[in-house]
């Protein structure tokens, strides 16, 4: 199958040589879309030059920083225009292996919809975090788990491999772009579909060159809109409980009637 790698940049001009010729090696198959935000530090002509020495890399410039959820949909409507059949999230920092994504691949040859590279399935771990951060992530998991009830233990991963069909399902236009919520909302509405959504263990590794771009104000957004979806699924779960058992009511009370004639 046809399959791009997305990878967004946004100052990762140290990064972007590295990751990109870890992709060419580990999966020579695939095609490569930088997407950047118009990084100050020369990330995007980075970017171009390689694009003029390897095909299999391409660069969308984006006129400013806005946001990883915009920069993945820029990238999602730049493939399908492609017409790629299989389309892949990956960070620029190295925290997402490349030497695993054959992992993920293999999931949707195998029939897989969306396939996630989770830290917190058996196999999955997670190298040079401090341990307040390991615990504030596992924790929102679980907590993510719990309010959804997806069946999915890494909803905010961000190493993905969708099929096309998919992202041509889903309305791109309505993802949240709170903090990094987007990555649990396009599960959810992905299992919410009715797709088959695996995961798959990955060692994810910290950064060692540049900074993150998250900050912990994403936490507390996160969690609180999750809380809403979490109540307004319950609340659709009950309310199409009670229709139920009204119908069902309904109807044995019909067939009551019927063997008694009256």
């Amino acid at each position: 199958m046809k399959t791009l790698v997305i990878i967004p940049t946004y100052n990762e001009l140290q990064n972007l040589p590295l990751i990109t010729s870890r992709v060419r090696a580990a999966a020579p198959e695939v095609d490569i879309l930088v997407v950047d935000d118009n990084s100050p530090d020369g990330t995007g002509e980075a970017a171009d030059k390689l694009a003029a020495e390897d095909s299999k890399i391409h660069v969308l410039h984006r006129a400013g920083k806005g946001g990883l959820c915009g920069a993945y949909v820029a990238g999602f409507r730049w493939g399908l225009e492609q017409d790629f059949d299989v389309l892949c999230e990956m960070d620029a920092d190295g925290s997402h292996a490349p030497e695993e994504l054959h992992r993920l691949l293999e999931q949707i040859a195998l029939g897989a919809d969306l396939v996630i590279g989770s830290r917190y399935v058996p196999g999955g771990k997670v190298v040079n975090w401090p341990k307040q951060r390991w615990v504030l992530s596992k924790g929102g998991n679980v907590y993510i788990s719990v309010a959804l009830g997806a069946g999915l233990k890494d909803m905010t991963a961000g190493y993905r491999a969708f099929r096309r069909q998919v992202l041509e399902t889903v309305d791109l236009d309505e993802l949240s772009n709170a903090g990094y919520i987007f990555q649990v909302d396009m599960a959810w509405r992905v299992v919410q579909e009715g797709f088959d959504v695996r995961e798959v263990p990955i060692t994810f590794t910290e950064r060692a060159i540049g900074e993150s771009k998250l900050d912990g104000s994403f936490v507390k957004d996160s969690l609180l809109e999750v809380t809403k979806w979490g109540i307004r699924h319950r609340k659709q779960q009950v309310t199409g409980l009670a229709r139920e058992m009204r119908r069902l009511g309904a109807k044995g009370i019909q067939n009551w009637r019927k063997k008694h004639m009256i």
